[in-house]
């Protein structure tokens, strides 16, 4: 009997509808961190692995924690701050001044991929704990450390926080208004960009493990040298013509035009500092005799008359609200932008349309928005997976995975060796 394309179609079986993907696993999961940091530096570099799936346990002082918990404004007498550098992370409390402890670090070092610390250098060492001891216990350790100073030198031993790394790498000279006191970027820079140094270095170390035969690395970071390191042409320029490049405001020195601008209700950046956008620039403030000047068609001649062009700027944008400046400069393809304040971010639909505003339920039960994730990776995307720990959350279950007991952990609470 010959079926009809009728009979073929009902004979096939049809496929089972496809239920939601998997999700992949996050980049760094089965990555064990130990974190012994405090306040920003370390902990920052904590909160970058985690947010891409490492597990982060944080060994945090009985008693009082993390000082971060405490700082600027508190909820429910916690800083909202903490809710972001802590995220991803479980707490451990130990009292790092007694043996027993101490032991207890090594135990959850001995099965860790990274170690992360941002004390004094000898710190470690004092409590049995240098890298080659650990490295002894742990030959695949990659051992991140985070100083004022680094771990060599002549100043090794100075006590060192971000806002010395700023100034001693260069970038507290150029902040402010030429002639006035050098001010502050306004958040802790000096201790994110060494954080992040840190993060790029435990990254590379850990490929090099995987490809090198698994030896662990020491990882030496100073907080000055990693804010020198995004100083552009501070040295060669002093190098090859003796130039100290100084404080200049708003502008951006030898480029032009780049710099901020008055508007009725506010301030605007424009860089119009491209050839041309240079000309389009000019064309839509109404100076098409600037754009079209021989001498200004070049960044080298504009700079010489950049007085002169940022004037014609200003006085164009001193009659417009920030937003008439913004749709006429949009328009004209010129790059622009406004000073943003909390309030404008919180509202701001690009900042929501990327993710980058998150709710987030804290552990005492409020919600709070906090930054999203960044980098952005297609295919594993960091996520916020556990909000921040209260002190000691965590102290039993990572101390059963370490193999102790119930009773183990009741005596040394007893004692207070934990939290």
């Amino acid at each position: 009997m010959t079926s009809t394309p009728a009979a073929s179609a009902a004979a096939t079986p049809t496929p089972p509808a496809a239920g939601p993907a998997a999700p992949a696993p996050a980049a760094l999961a089965g990555v064990r961190v130990i974190e012994m940091g405090q306040l920003i530096a370390g902990p920052f570099c904590g909160k970058t692995l985690g947010e891409f799936g490492a597990d982060v346990v944080k060994i945090e002082a009985t008693g009082t924690g993390d000082p971060l918990r405490n700082w600027r404004m508190l909820k429910d007498g916690t800083s909202v701050w903490w809710q972001v550098q802590s995220r991803n992370k479980r707490s451990v409390a130990l009292d790092l001044r007694q043996p027993e402890a101490q032991d207890i670090a090594r135990t959850l070092i001995a099965e860790a991929d990274v170690l992360i610390e941002n004390f004094r250098p000898g710190t470690l060492e004092g409590w049995g704990m240098s890298p080659e001891e650990l490295h002894a216990l742990n030959p695949g350790l990659v051992i991140l450390r985070i100083s004022g100073y680094g771990q060599t030198g002549p100043y090794r031993d100075l006590p060192g926080f971000g806002m010395i790394g700023e100034a001693m790498g260069g970038l507290r000279h150029l902040t402010g208004e030429p002639g006035r006191v050098p001010v502050r970027v306004g958040v802790s820079i000096g201790d994110t960009l060494a954080a992040l140094h840190g993060a790029i270095g435990v990254l590379t170390a850990l490929y090099h493990r995987k490809v090198n035969g698994g030896q662990g690395q020491v990882i030496d970071v100073a907080l000055h040298e990693a804010v020198f390191n995004v100083m552009e042409s501070l040295v060669p320029e002093y190098s090859a013509f003796g130039a100290v490049r100084d404080a200049a405001g708003s502008a951006l020195p030898g480029i032009a035009p780049s710099n901020a601008y008055p508007c009725t209700d506010g301030w605007v950046l424009v860089a119009g500092n491209g050839d041309s956008i240079f000309r389009r620039l000019m064309e839509a403030i109404g100076r098409p005799d600037l754009a079209a000047a021989p001498d200004l068609a070049s960044n080298a001649g504009r700079v010489a008359r950049v007085q002169e062009i940022d004037g014609a700027i200003g006085g164009w944008t001193a009659t417009r609200t920030v937003r008439e400046v913004m749709d006429a400069l949009g328009a004209a393809r010129v790059p622009a932008g406004k000073v943003y304040t909390a309030r404008d971010i919180a509202q701001d639909p690009h900042y929501r349309a990327r993710d980058m505003l998150l709710a987030q339920t804290t552990r005492d039960g409020y919600t709070v928005e906090v930054p999203g994730i960044v980098p952005k990776l297609s295919a594993t995307p960091g996520s916020i997976r556990s909000s921040a720990p209260r002190l000691g959350d965590d102290t039993d279950a990572v101390l059963r995975e370490a193999g102790l007991t119930d009773a183990q952990i009741a005596l040394l609470r007893a004692k207070g060796v934990v939290q």
